[in-house]
């Protein structure tokens, strides 16, 4: 007689298998083979195996069936296993899944999810993460084979970008380096079509790999010279101030997004270059195994040239960008009290809208943009005073995740000195003129650092006057107020100066105190400083007892 509980297991089974029928497995961190059927949700983002080796992929799925059949990776999935489909790169929100699978149902070793999206149509998908692959024989059953699967990841992430610049290629072409351009499409269509045919025959042969063998060194140059112009650039703005920089980016954007787009298509053409190689080792490979190794070795040297390559193209995107993004925020020209400014502004803001329409796709693949900031719980200055367009601004100077806790606006100059007054009367009058604001100090406080302007100039130039790392804050102190008309204070010890701001005398006090608070709470001596002062305490007193030999007796 049957046990009824051995009769419910198989019907959860045979549910779980009808309700799980795609499956995910984590092969290479961030990249899952795609097994069973594919809902059209992920049918978008499935990447086809391109120029793996049919004889991996099939390697692959029986490895991944064997396992699924003989372990508890996947139960009674071993049948979806055999069957896949191609390739998923888990963006954040999957990889959250699999990095918080312990929140998720488990069954069998997996994880019940969804993959994307949230209509009710899409199936559950089961999610296997690496880390579980890896106790399975798979590393050495299958370490060349997936070594192919890491460079079309690789070739189709670099495809994509090269993409997104041909609205850039296409409005600089016209002036800038035709000659040299040619030569790189040449070499780009060469490879191209090869690695094209590749896909479509799913193998690397001899006759075809020949037509591609010779053009290793050529495209060994032309990434090498996109590399070095792009260096350049990097190197030109990170020793420039910042109105140096800005005008460095400003006269040369049209050719920095040349050499952008001209560096991505050589690192295409030179990823696709050592797939086709690395494909044609794992050929010789099934009786030789030093090719097969060999495979894997082209997959590891190209992967470190493809990863220095992209974060080069990525830093000198996210530079052009920041600064074209920043001059479309600056107030506008009408606030600038002489006509040539204003045509300048004008212009400025006329090109970097333009450039920015075409580079814009590109910077967002590389590195998605910061969200727009929210006005904080803290804000410190006058009641008239809009926050808003310093936040435009400030946006495109933050770095990832970074948090915004607190703005204040203390007076630039200190009219408690008569003379001062007298000064400070005449600026606010030459601003009202000037339909101006009087210039202040922005004092933005962030999860990381202090970040420091003039108003004025930060709104019309974008320029930062200060940074302070909130490490170095020693102390917060809010002087008491001699009478109820006095203007409120925040004095603020850093580890290397004294800063002292006074708030205009309509600022409600509260959101002074609330300034403060939120800079107090990064107050702190570190160990190592309190050391080096004692230190010098001593050793100044053993210097006095050393010189005064009498007096010591």
């Amino acid at each position: 007689m049957q046990d009824p509980g051995d009769s419910t297991e198989a019907a959860e089974s045979r549910q779980n298998s009808a309700a799980t029928s795609t499956v995910l497995v984590e092969v290479l961190p961030g990249v899952a083979v795609v097994a069973g059927e594919v809902p059209p949700e992920l049918k978008a983002d499935l990447i086809d195996f391109g120029i793996v080796p049919a004889a991996d992929r099939r390697q692959i799925s029986a490895i991944l069936a064997s396992i699924g059949s003989a372990t508890t990776l996947a139960g009674n999935l071993g049948t979806a296993l055999a069957n896949v489909q191609g390739l998923y790169r888990l963006g954040e929100q999957t990889q959250a899944l699999l990095n918080g699978g312990a929140v998720l149902a488990s069954k069998d070793g997996g994880f019940l999810g969804t993959v994307v999206g949230s209509g009710s149509g899409l199936k559950q998908a089961r999610l296997h993460p690496v880390t579980a692959v890896g106790k399975a024989p798979i590393a050495a059953s299958v370490g060349p084979a997936l070594a192919m699967v890491a460079l079309q990841m690789m070739l189709n992430e670099v495809s994509g970008l090269v993409r997104t610049t041909l609205a850039v290629t296409n409005q600089v072409l016209t002036t800038l380096r035709k000659e040299q351009w040619a030569e790189l499409t040449g070499l780009v269509a060469v490879v191209d079509r090869a690695v094209e045919q590749a896909r479509e025959i799913e193998s690397v042969p001899a006759s075809l790999w020949d037509d591609v063998a010779g053009s290793g060194a050529l495209l060994q140059k032309q990434l090498e010279l996109y590399q070095g112009n792009v260096r350049d650039h990097v190197e030109r703005i990170g020793r420039a101030d910042t109105r140096s920089h800005r005008e460095y980016l400003q006269t040369n954007a049209n050719t920095i997004a040349f050499d952008v787009h001209a560096l991505l298509s050589s690192l295409n053409a030179w990823t696709g270059y050592h797939a086709l190689r690395a494909a044609r080792a794992r050929a010789a490979g099934r009786e030789d195994a030093a090719e097969a190794q060999y495979a894997e070795v082209i997959a590891r040297d190209t992967r470190a040239e493809f990863d220095s390559t992209l974060a080069a193209s990525t830093s000198l995107v996210d530079a052009l960008v920041r600064e074209l993004r920043i001059t479309v925020e600056l107030r506008d020209p009408d606030a600038w009290p002489l006509s040539g400014k204003r045509k300048d502004v004008k212009a400025a803001r006329a090109i970097s809208t333009k450039l920015l329409e075409a580079i814009e796709p590109l910077a967002d693949a590389l590195h998605p943009p910061v969200p727009p900031l929210e006005v904080p719980d803290v804000l410190c200055g006058p009641g008239s005073l809009d926050a808003e367009p310093y936040l435009r601004i400030l946006r495109w100077l933050f770095e990832d995740g970074e948090v915004l806790r607190a703005v204040g606006f203390p007076e630039q100059l200190d009219n408690s000195n008569p003379l001062s007054a007298i000064v400070g009367g005449a600026m606010d009058m030459l601003a009202a003129a000037m339909d101006r604001s009087a210039d202040r100090t922005l004092v933005a406080v962030t999860d990381r650092r202090i970040v420091l302007a003039t108003t004025n100039t930060f709104l019309e130039q974008g320029e930062v006057q200060q940074v302070i790392p909130i490490d170095q804050v020693r102390y917060v102190r809010v002087p008491a107020a001699p009478d109820s008309g006095a203007r409120s204070v925040i004095d603020l010890i850093t580890r290397d100066e004294n800063i002292r701001w006074l708030f205009h005398s309509d600022v409600d006090n509260t959101h002074v105190d609330a300034l403060a608070a939120v800079l107090a709470e990064s107050m702190t001596i570190p160990d190592a400083e309190r050391e080096e002062l004692q230190r010098r305490r001593h050793a100044s007193i053993e210097a006095a007892e050393k010189s005064d030999p009498v007096g010591s007796g």
